[in-house]
């Protein structure tokens, strides 16, 4: 790491155990991840005027290369295991290891992406035949068929819906191998 861990409590002196934990779960994610920069854990402490002990607080924030940041601001919850400050320690951390895995998976490229399927619009319907053609935004007239629309949906097409729509070649040309509606039941 290239600056000291910073470790602050808030509200009242921590037990050492607790203090050891928190470095404990900072070496061992610098040791797994290695690309840690800085570090930053915070733990508040319930006050003490409550009876039965409030919820421990946990923040931790780590700096990675490339700006980016690792964020976990656990706030108070009606959950009783955080008034056990260890519970709340481990859990900060559980959540900050998720997210740098998440990152490192990111910087690895091992992160899918979905791309939005393309969106048209219905230029005209053989509702006896069961067919339709859909107009593309680069004007092009692509030919479906009943049975590529999904959940039963030839029914609800009127000229003029927008549809999302994945186009193989066919026979005689481009066609949509699915069409699925657009908007309120379909695709936002």
């Amino acid at each position: 790491m290239e600056t000291p861990v910073q470790i602050d409590f808030h509200g009242a002196p921590v037990p050492d155990h607790i203090r050891e934990s928190v470095a404990a779960h900072v070496t061992a994610l610098e040791k797994r991840f290695g690309r840690i920069t800085a570090c930053r854990v915070s733990v508040k402490v319930p006050t003490a005027h409550h009876r039965t002990g409030g919820p421990y607080t946990v923040s931790i924030h780590l700096a990675l290369p490339d700006k980016r940041d690792v964020m976990v601001d656990h706030a108070a919850t009606n959950d009783e295991r955080f008034a056990d400050a260890a519970f709340a320690v481990n859990d900060a951390f559980k959540r900050a290891r998720r997210q740098l895995q998440d990152q490192v998976r990111r910087l690895h490229g091992q992160v899918k992406t979905h791309e939005a399927a393309p969106l048209a619009e219905v230029v005209s319907l053989d509702r006896d035949g069961g067919f339709g053609f859909l107009r593309t935004p680069d004007g092009r007239e692509i030919y479906f068929h009943r049975n590529s629309v999904l959940a039963d949906g030839f029914g609800k097409l009127d000229i003029g819906t927008r549809v999302a729509y994945a186009e193989e070649e066919g026979e005689k040309g481009p066609q949509a191998s699915t069409v699925r509606i657009a908007g309120k039941h379909g695709l936002r």
